[in-house]
């Protein structure tokens, strides 16, 4: 092969070295735009973060299972520790993209660094103490293009670094708020919380006209866990620090209560329910949509058997129930509007099983 030949040879790796670097660069950058800085739902395509996360998750529950097996507790602690550890992966991900992307292009340019005609290794090495901007100063950059690109990876470090510490303090005050009505919940349901005991003891406490308010407070919780759910879809993952509690069973036992509302209770005032309704069914649709969580059918998720039992109860609680056919049938209707995607988001993310929520079989292993 002529000198000639081989010297388009390399010229032609270099141009592919350089496009390929640059598209793993934007690719990985896309990313972290899309993960931590837009503030609102965005497409999956093109986001390893996505695939990184749902692949890791498909396998977690497993082997969770495998290791604790009937041990519930120690179960659900290995759960809890998935959505730390991933989000600590996260950003080493991106730092191993992005080095590798930038040493790629460096090693494009390697005849501009000094020493010249280094390896890959080298030119990694290289693009990671450029990012890091630790300099040691062994590999430097000689000619123009290099300097500058080496400019320009010193400068994606530090940005990387300030985004990641702005979405953490992100991510950990939405999750705070979120839990916050949580716990007060179950302080007002017992644990684990349904919408039947949150009316029972409502009854039974003498704190029915206080039922609205709660409402409307959980219509502001509702909404803002699906505007943080659905611009962060990680927080979904991150499982309460309380037994038997859960951002996707509070949203259950709210529906569940104003559904109840609506269609069984008479003389009780259910607008501020038809609102929390509405929002709450929106919330499951869209939450399920969006975390890619399939769903079946449209039943109620009950029996009509364990419909009238949760009717004896509210009567013992005071209150003045209507024709139990005609209740079942429209509390059924209603019901089944967001029961599958509740039931779909309980069992994908394997929260504890509450009444009418989830697999309510303990022992039964996810699939």
């Amino acid at each position: 092969m002529s000198r000639r030949v081989e010297a388009y040879v390399r010229v032609a790796y270099e141009i592919i070295a350089l496009l390929l670097g640059g598209i793993i660069i934007l690719t990985t950058l896309n990313d972290v735009f899309q993960t931590a800085i837009v503030p609102r739902a965005v497409g999956r395509r093109l986001r390893m973060s996505y695939y990184v996360w749902r692949g890791a998750w498909n396998v977690w529950p497993s082997l969770a299972w495998n290791v604790a097996g009937g041990d519930a507790e120690r179960r659900e602690d290995l759960l809890a520790l998935f959505a730390p550890a991933m989000l600590m992966l996260l950003p080493i991900m991106w730092g191993l993209f992005l080095i590798v992307g930038f040493g790629t292009i460096f090693w494009s340019l390697r005849y501009g660094l000094s020493p010249r005609g280094g390896n890959f290794g080298d030119t990694a090495y290289f693009a990671g103490t450029s990012l890091t901007t630790l300099g040691f100063g062994d590999i430097v950059g000689r000619s123009g293009i290099a300097r500058f690109v080496s400019i320009v990876a010193a400068s994606t470090g530090l940005g990387l670094f300030s985004i990641i510490t702005a979405y953490l303090f992100s991510l950990f005050g939405s999750f705070q708020a979120r839990e916050t009505f949580v716990v007060m919940l179950g302080a007002r349901t017992g644990v684990p919380p349904s919408g039947v005991d949150l009316l029972t003891i409502a009854g039974h406490g003498g704190t029915r006209s206080n039922l609205p308010t709660l409402m409307i407070e959980a219509q502001r919780w509702i909404a803002q866990v699906m505007e943080s759910h659905l611009a962060y879809p990680v927080l979904a993952y991150f499982r309460s620090s309380h037994d038997y509690q859960s951002w996707i069973g509070t949203l259950g036992t709210l529906l569940d209560s104003a559904t109840l509302v609506m269609t069984t209770i008479e003389a009780v005032d259910d607008g501020q329910a038809r609102v929390l309704y509405d929002l709450g069914r929106h919330a499951t649709h869209d939450l399920a949509g969006h975390l890619g969580v399939e769903w079946k059918g449209t039943a109620p998720g009950l029996e009509q058997a364990e419909f009238e039992r949760a009717c004896t109860h509210l009567r013992d609680a005071g209150y003045r129930i209507d024709d139990a056919e005609a209740a079942w049938s429209r509390f059924s209707s209603l019901r089944g509007a967001y029961a599958p995607q509740l039931d779909a988001l309980a069992r994908f993310f394997a929260i504890p099983p509450l009444q009418w929520i989830g697999d309510r079989s303990p022992l039964s292993r996810p699939h």
